[in-house]
C-alpha cells in the first residue's frame, strides 16, 4: 500500500512500514521498521527540517508506484516497496538491491530471496539486526567520507568498514559519492558498511529501524554543506587554535611544563598552546590536579597567559572507587550501570568504570568539578580522552563484547562526552569551545569536537594512513581534525631515521586544521607513577631538525589570517579545512584520481613527502596558474611537474 501523509510518502505491507519525507532542501530522510510505531529519535539530524513546502510534490498515478519530489531529488517506490532515487536530470543516484520474486515484473526478479530492507528480530529484544542493500550502479563510482580508518585509501569504493569506535578509528557514517549524492547512515549502533562493486550494504546489529538521509547535489561542496545544515556546524575556532600546539605523552609536574613553555618563549618560537595530559590527577574521577606535583595551578595558568600560551588539560570519563567522588556518584546514579559481576568497565591503572554521559545530571556533575578545578582557573580547552575508546560505552553490545558485562545504558556515542563540556561552557557564556577528542560521530562537530587520530604508530605507513583519514574526516563533516605529529607509539629523537620521518610529518602538520605535536617517545625516563615518555620538543631532535621545525612554525604564523578565514568558512558553511583536490576542482577528472595531494582551503596545494629518502616529487597541478611557496617558479596547471624536495622542503603550491 502506497499513500501520502502530509509531505511524507508511506509504503506499508504486512508488518513492514517505510517513510520517505523531505528533510531540508534536495534531501530525503528514509526510515523503515516492523514496529507498530516509527521510532522518533532523530539521532544525528537536527530536530526540525527546513521548510520545503514550496518544492515538495507527491504523485500516485496508480497502485503500481508513487513518486515524491523535493527540489533536485525524487524517489519512486514500486508497488512492492522497492525504492529508486534520481536527481533533477533523471540520473539514477541510488537503487535498492532486491533479489526476490515478490514483484515478477521487476527485471531483477530472482530466486535468491534477498530483501533490500531486512529487519531481522533479535531474540529477547524489540530490536532488529537491520540491513540495507543497495545496487552498485557504477563500478567506477568514488566514495569519500565515512570517518577515520587506519588505511591508505581516500576513495572508499570497494572497502569493508566496521561501524564502531576504537582507539584511532572514528565511525562517522556520512559518504559523498562522485555520482552526485551524499548519504548518512543515521543509526548510532555498532554495524558494518560494505561499499562493494557488486553490492553496497549498511548494517546495524541492534536498532529499532533502518534510518538514512540522502541529498542530491551538483558538486561535493554543495553536498557537504547540505549535510552540515542538517547535522550542525562547528563553532568559530578560537585564535589560539590557529598556531602551534606543544604536547608529549605526559608532563610530570608543574615546573617541567613551565620550563618547556619558557624555553619556547626564550627561543622566540611562537607557541599557542601546551597540554597537560593524563594522570595529573590523584585518582580517576576527581577532575583536578594532584597537589603533590601541581602545587599552584592558578599561578601556572597566570604565567602561561603572560607568555600568551593557553593551557589544555586531559579529562577522562573514568571513575575509580578511591576517588573522593565515587560514593556520591554511586548514590546519585551518575555512573554507567552493570547488572552483574564487579563494577568494572575497563582496567587502566586500576579497576574503573565511566560516568553516564547520557544522564544530564551526570554531565552537570562532571562539569561542576571541571569548572571548579580547571575552567575557573582560566583553562578554556579540554582534551576529552575516551580512555581507550574501544572500551567506551558506544552501546551495550560493544560492552558485552569487550568487557563481558551486560551494561544497560542504551546508546552512548562519543559526542555525549563532548556534549557534557559544551553544555557547561555554553552556560558560562563561552561560545568558542574546543574539545580535543579521540572519537566522534555524525553531528559531533557542533559540540566543538576537534578529533585527533588516536594512538598511531610512528612509521611511514602510519603517516600515509593519516592523510587519507584526515581528508575523509573532512568529507564526513568533521572539519576540525589533527594528528600526533611524528606518530604516538615509539620513535627515538636521537634516531636519524626517525628524525627524517618526524621532519616530514611536521611539515605536513603545518597544513592540517590544527598543528599539534604529540607522542610517546623512547627511551622513557624514570618518573612518578605513569611513565612520561622521552623529550618531544622541537629542539629534542637536533639542530638541523630544529631549524626546519622553526621554519614551518613561522609558515603557519604567516597563514594565520588565512587559516582564520578557513575556520570561519567551516563555522558558517561546514566546509572542510583540508580538502581532496576534486573538492576545489570537481570538473577535473584527474583531480578525482589523485590521493596523495590535497588543498589547504582553496589556495594552497600540498604534496606531503610520504616515503623515506625521497628528494624529488611529481605533483599534479589542476588548471590555472600556480607558484611554488616562497619561490619564483611559475607553473601552468593541467599537467604534472617534477620538483625538488630536499629534507628542509615539502612541495606546496599557491593558486593564483
Amino acid at each position: 500500500m502506497l499513500y501520502p501523509d502530509g509531505e511524507k510518502l508511506i509504503f506499508r505491507f504486512d508488518d513492514h512500514t517505510m517513510w520517505i519525507e523531505p528533510w531540508s532542501h534536495n534531501a530525503f530522510r528514509i526510515r523503515a521498521t516492523k514496529l507498530a510505531q516509527m521510532p522518533t529519535e532523530n539521532w544525528a539530524l537536527e530536530e526540525t527540517a527546513a521548510d520545503t513546502s514550496k518544492s515538495v510534490s507527491i504523485q500516485t498515478p496508480g497502485r503500481e508506484s508513487a513518486t515524491i519530489t523535493n527540489g533536485k531529488i525524487s524517489a519512486t517506490v514500486s508497488q512492492r516497496g522497492k525504492l529508486t532515487i534520481y536527481n533533477s536530470s533523471g540520473k539514477k543516484l541510488l537503487e535498492e538491491y532486491a533479489r526476490h520474486r515478490l514483484d515478477l515484473m521487476d527485471p531483477k526478479c530472482s530466486s535468491l530471496n534477498l530483501e533490500a530492507r531486512e529487519l531481522r528480530g533479535t531474540p529477547g529484544s524489540s530490536d532488529f539486526h537491520t540491513t540495507l542493500r543497495l545496487e552498485s550502479l557504477d563500478p567506477d563510482e568514488k566514495i569519500y567520507g565515512m570517518g577515520q580508518y587506519q588505511q591508505p585509501y581516500l576513495n572508499l569504493k570497494g572497502t569493508d568498514l566496521e561501524l564502531a569506535h576504537r582507539n584511532s578509528q572514528a565511525s562517522v557514517p556520512f559518504a559523498v559519492s562522485s555520482l552526485g549524492y551524499g548519504f548518512l547512515w543515521n543509526n548510532p549502533g555498532i554495524g558494518r558498511a560494505v561499499l562493494g562493486k557488486n553490492v553496497m550494504s549498511f548494517e546495524s546489529f541492534s536498532s529499532k529501524s533502518i534510518d538514512y538521509w540522502i541529498v542530491a547535489g551538483d558538486s561535493p561542496s554543495e553536498i557537504v554543506e547540505a549535510y552540515a545544515s542538517v547535522t550542525g556546524k562547528v563553532p568559530q575556532m578560537p585564535d589560539y587554535g590557529l598556531g602551534f600546539w606543544q604536547c608529549k605523552l605526559r608532563y610530570q609536574n608543574q615546573e617541567e611544563l613551565l620550563t618547556v613553555a619558557r624555553e619556547y618563549k626564550k627561543r622566540k618560537v611562537p607557541l599557542d598552546l601546551i597540554v597537560i595530559d593524563f594522570f595529573h590527577w590523584k585518582h580517576q574521577g576527581e577532575w583536578s590536579f594532584d597537589p603533590k606535583y601541581w602545587p599552584d595551578p592558578a599561578a601556572m595558568v597566570k604565567e602561561l597567559k603572560e607568555m600568551k600560551v593557553e593551557l589544555m588539560v586531559s579529562i577522562w570519563p573514568t571513575v575509580e572507587p578511591a576517588s573522593e567522588n565515587w560514593d556520591e556518584m554511586v548514590e546519585k546514579g551518575l555512573l554507567i550501570r552493570h547488572d552483574r559481576g564487579v563494577r568494572v568497565a575497563m582496567q587502566c591503572d586500576g579497576d574503573i568504570t565511566h560516568f553516564d554521559a547520557t544522564n544530564p545530571a551526570a554531565r552537570a556533575y562532571v562539569w561542576s568539578k571541571a569548572k571548579k578545578h580547571y575552567y575557573d582557573l582560566g583553562i578554556k580547552v579540554f582534551w576529552l580522552d575516551e580512555a581507550e575508546p574501544e572500551y567506551t560505552v558506544y552501546d551495550f553490545e560493544l560492552f558485552r563484547y569487550y568487557a563481558g558485562a551486560n551494561v544497560q545504558v542504551g546508546n552512548i556515542f562519543p559526542k555525549e562526552y563532548a556534549r557534557a563540556f559544551y553544555e557547561g561552557m555554553q552556560a558560562e557564556g563561552q561560545k568558542n569551545i574546543v574539545n580535543l577528542l579521540r572519537c566522534a560521530w555524525a553531528g559531533s562537530q557542533k559540540y566543538g569536537a576537534l578529533v585527533w587520530s588516536g594512538d598511531i604508530a610512528s612509521s611511514w605507513g602510519s603517516f600515509r594512513n593519516q592523510l587519507a583519514a584526515g581528508l575523509n574526516m573532512g568529507m564526513a563533516g568533521i572539519a576540525w581534525w589533527t594528528t600526533d605529529i611524528g606518530g604516538f607509539h615509539g620513535g627515538n629523537p636521537d634516531d636519524p631515521e626517525f628524525r627524517e620521518l618526524f621532519t616530514r610529518w611536521f611539515q605536513w602538520g603545518t597544513f592540517c586544521p590544527v598543528m599539534r605535536l604529540h607522542g610517546d617517545r623512547e627511551p622513557k625516563p624514570p618518573g612518578q607513577g605513569t611513565t612520561s615518555g622521552a623529550a618531544n620538543e622541537i629542539w629534542s631532535y637536533g639542530d638541523e631538525v630544529y631549524e626546519i621545525c622553526k621554519k614551518y612554525i613561522d609558515m603557519r604564523e604567516q597563514m594565520r589570517d588565512y587559516t582564520r578565514e578557513l575556520m570561519k568558512e567551516a563555522h558558517e558553511k561546514g566546509s572542510p579545512i583540508i580538502r581532496p583536490l576534486f573538492y576545489e576542482f570537481p570538473e577535473d577528472k584527474k583531480a578525482w584520481q589523485v590521493e596523495t595531494q590535497y588543498m589547504y582551503g582553496p589556495k594552497y596545494l600540498v604534496a606531503p613527502v610520504l616515503e623515506a629518502k625521497v628528494r624529488k616529487a611529481t605533483v599534479y597541478l589542476p588548471a590555472g596558474k600556480w607558484t611554488s611557496w616562497g619561490g619564483d617558479e611559475q607553473y601552468e596547471g593541467g599537467l604534472e611537474v617534477e620538483v625538488e624536495c630536499p629534507i628542509e622542503t615539502m612541495p606546496v603550491f599557491v593558486r593564483k
